[in-house]
């Protein structure tokens, strides 16, 4: 949009589509407070602008502002404005600096410095953004193999940790051993911590600080954090270091565990971190205080963020209250250090609440006696060297960025997601898309920086951002040119933009001589009429209109008193959709009129099937029929309810017209000679009509065949030469037919008494068979039977 470059702001919000041709925005003007009468200049943020040769060519309606020479491409195609007339500048991108990510094997003899290994690409590139355009790049993320590590190793002294202390003495030798599976440069340090030396975190009497323990223990004198080893190759030492340290107390169960991680976080010269992966391994069995807890003891200065090392020995405890998280967050997150909480079982649940807030952390649960450390620690960093997460730095007013991840197996994910990578091996190469778009031009127009980097690596890429808030032409503007009025402006992009002192399109105005009241009568059409219609400005007595927030909607005319988008509608449609509306009046397109081009002078929905407008039966308006004949209706006059059927109806008539029959035989002259009747030989000479084939039975039973059809006026009929008679039936076949069947049903008949017959003899002979089976007889002799025969034996016989 144009705008003044001293006495107006312009702000414009522009989205952009896919072909990066079409844009939506809104624009608001606000007018600075130094003159009432606004002085625009040539100004375009983010839409294409014509540059005419001169102001008085004609691009510009009357009353339409200068700023109208900047709109989307297409209204100023639609407007007239030629190609080689548009200025569109587009943005761009430049790769600055593209080092390969690096690929080696742990291996390999080749032994590397930490800055010669790279493990993101590219490293620096420029991008050129236009409003609302947005520009792209591919990020490149590979886990080089062998890549240096520094651990240090932050231990709770208080007296619950006092068994814990000697299994750490020997963590020094035993975990360079098992980091060597992992690369082959690694160091090691030692900090520890214990709480505020001040009250009521700690004892403060004279024996409470010499000794804070009690019973028989000889305890260290409480402290808040030492920085016993700074990081180092020499494991040896630091067992050696670690072995000489003594247990310590304090009163209350949380510990001032936040302070140390804020003094090792910061003091990287004094702990001898290295641009290399940085773990801090966190180990306590208790909870934390943090910011706020120190006004407890009296301490009201919020910590400060900085490094108060003295002697390896924090001296601002008693001075700075507890870091918040936040606090504590940002500082790990800008020395790129991952963090390992070592903590108990019972700790676990608070340590792992803290974990969802501080990004590149991890949770491990220690043993009671700290045994089990080395191999949490190995856990935890392979978790947390699997996830990659990118960050960018605080971002310009007006510009947003999107991330695209591309991960392992295909995976793709964006929005929140589009940050981070999971599950990604040494060796593994992801990919994400950035994607940079500006809203807004920055009040100063200078190049701003955004850094991007993993989360925990102290690789980044810079991203430097050049903004498009000018056409070239405004470069090649023409100082106190003769166009603007004697020399009282600035010839550019087709436009003035007025000397100081000077307003008006051409600058033909002076702010010192303007009377207000006479400038405003050349605005008015009447003296009862708003100043240009309240739809405008009175700009050194010539009327220039609002703007609208639709770029089609504008008003114009020498009062503003005309507009495109107050004329009628019709479906909701403006000109319904079949028109240009000018000064509030709809101008149709060809073929439609009426006050909302609602009214098509096209016939062709009006046509019936039988392509007759209206079938015959009415008139076309509008592109509707309206039936002249009450009988019809309908969209095309073709419906008829109360009508008999057409082959009823005409079937008397057809049938004394063509055959001499039928009940109008003795009428027919006189009745049906509306008809006009035309012979056809056979069914398939009959032509098609928007009414169906009339079959219909004369009165010697026979069938006849016709079509009718209307001509305009003329009513036609087609009917088939000879009748369908049916003919008459053969008897003979009907005579055997009657007696084969009556004697095949004899048979079946007999049949069927034959086979009931069988069965119930088949049923009569096994119930007997049954019976026969089932009877007994009487064995038993007769009581009064006596037998003939008598038998007498000789009683001297002896048997020889």
């Amino acid at each position: 949009r144009m705008c003044s470059e001293l006495l107006l702001s312009c702000i414009i919000y522009a989205t952009i589509n896919t072909d990066f041709t079409n844009y939506q925005y809104h624009i608001f003007l606000q007018q600075s407070r130094e003159t009432a009468i606004p002085n625009y200049g040539t100004g375009c943020f983010s839409l294409p602008h014509c540059k005419p040769l001169g102001p008085s060519q004609d691009f510009l309606k009357q009353g339409e502002p200068t700023s109208t020479r900047c709109d989307d491409l297409h209204i100023l195609r639609k407007k007239g404005c030629k190609e080689k007339m548009v200025e569109n500048p587009r943005g761009g991108q430049k790769v600055e600096q593209n080092i390969p990510v690096t690929n080696r094997r742990k291996d390999t003899a080749e032994r590397l410095r930490p800055e010669e290994i790279t493990q993101i690409q590219p490293q620096k590139l420029t991008l050129t953004l236009r409003m609302g355009e947005p520009q792209s790049f591919n990020l490149t993320f590979k886990r080089a193999e062998d890549y240096p590590i520094d651990l240090y190793y932050l231990m709770d002294l208080s007296y619950s940790m006092h068994d814990d202390l000697q299994n750490v003495k020997k963590l020094g030798t035993a975990l360079m051993q098992e980091m060597q599976a992992i690369t082959s440069d690694f160091r090691i340090g030692f900090g520890s911590f214990v709480e505020k030396t001040v009250m009521p975190f700690i004892s403060t009497t004279p024996a409470g600080l010499r000794n804070p323990c009690t019973g028989q223990y000889d305890c260290a004198s409480p402290f808040s954090y030492k920085n016993v080893l700074s990081l180092t190759s020499n494991g040896k030492e630091f067992n050696h270091l670690v072995s000489q340290q003594q247990i310590s107390g304090n009163l209350d169960s949380p510990e001032g565990g936040f302070d140390a991680i804020m003094q090792v976080a910061v003091c990287g010269v004094s702990i001898g971190w290295r641009n290399v992966t940085r773990l801090l391994v966190f180990s306590t069995d208790a909870g934390f205080h943090f910011a706020g807890d120190g006004k407890l003891g009296g301490i009201v200065l919020p910590n400060d963020g900085k490094c108060h090392l003295e002697n390896n020995t924090y001296s601002m405890s008693h001075y700075y209250d507890y870091p918040s998280i936040a606090h504590l967050v940002q500082k790990l997150s800008d020395n790129n250090i991952q963090t390992i909480f070592a903590v108990t079982q019972d700790f676990q649940d608070i340590y792992q609440e803290l974990k969802k807030l501080i990004p590149k952390s991890a949770v491990g649960t220690l043993s009671s006696n700290s045994s089990n450390v080395i191999q949490l620690i190995i856990d935890a960093y392979n978790s947390l060297s699997s996830e990659v997460i990118l960050e960018n730095s605080k971002l310009p007013k007006g510009v947003n960025i999107a991330y695209t991840a591309y991960c392992k197996n295909g995976v793709v994910q964006d929005g929140e997601d589009g940050r981070k990578c999971v599950n990604i091996s040494i060796g593994d190469a992801v990919s994400f898309n950035i994607n940079i778009t500006a809203h807004e031009c920055p009040k100063d127009n200078n190049s701003q920086t955004v850094k991007i980097k993993p989360l925990g690596f102290n690789e980044e890429v810079e991203v430097v951002l050049k903004f498009i808030c000018q056409c070239e032409c405004q470069h090649e503007g023409i100082p106190n040119s003769p166009l603007c009025h004697n020399g009282n402006g600035t010839f550019e992009c087709g436009a003035c933009r007025c000397n100081k002192g000077r307003t008006g399109h051409m600058c033909e105005c002076s702010t010192e001589e303007v009377n207000t009241e006479d400038l405003d009568g050349n605005c008015r059409r009447d003296n009862g009429s708003e100043i240009c219609s309240n739809n405008g400005d009175c700009i050194c007595g010539t009327c220039e209109c609002k703007k609208r927030e639709n770029p089609e909607e504008r008003y114009s005319g020498k009062y503003c008193e005309c507009d495109n988008f107050n004329c009628d509608r019709y479906d909701n449609k403006l000109c319904g959709g079949h028109g240009r509306c000018e000064c509030r009046v709809c101008i149709c397109d060809a073929n439609y009129t009426g006050s909302a081009c609602d009214c098509p002078l096209d016939t062709t929905p009006c046509l019936a099937a039988n392509q007759q407008i209206c079938n015959g039966r009415g008139v076309c308006e509008c592109g509707t029929c309206r039936c002249t004949d009450p009988m019809y209706q309908g969209p095309t006059c073709e419906t008829c309810r109360t009508c008999p059927g057409i082959c009823s109806q005409h079937k008397d008539c057809v049938q004394c017209r063509a055959f001499g029959s039928g009940e109008k035989e003795k009428t027919c002259e006189e009745d049906c000679r509306y008809l006009d009747l035309i012979i056809v030989e056979n069914l398939s000479e009959l032509p098609e009509s928007t009414h169906p084939t009339c079959k219909e039975r004369a009165d010697n039973d026979c069938w006849f065949y016709y079509t009718y059809s209307v001509n305009g006026t003329q009513e036609i009929v087609h009917v088939v030469k000879d009748q369908d008679c049916p003919k008459g039936p053969d008897i003979i076949p009907i005579v055997v037919g009657v007696v084969a069947g009556i004697v095949l049903i004899g048979l079946a008949l007999l049949l069927i008494w034959k086979l009931l017959m069988i069965i119930h003899d088949r049923r009569e002979f096994a119930k007997f068979e049954k019976e026969k089976l089932n009877a007994k007889w009487d064995t038993g002799e007769n009581p009064i039977y006596k037998s003939a025969v008598t038998t007498v034996i000789n009683p001297k016989y002896e048997g020889k």
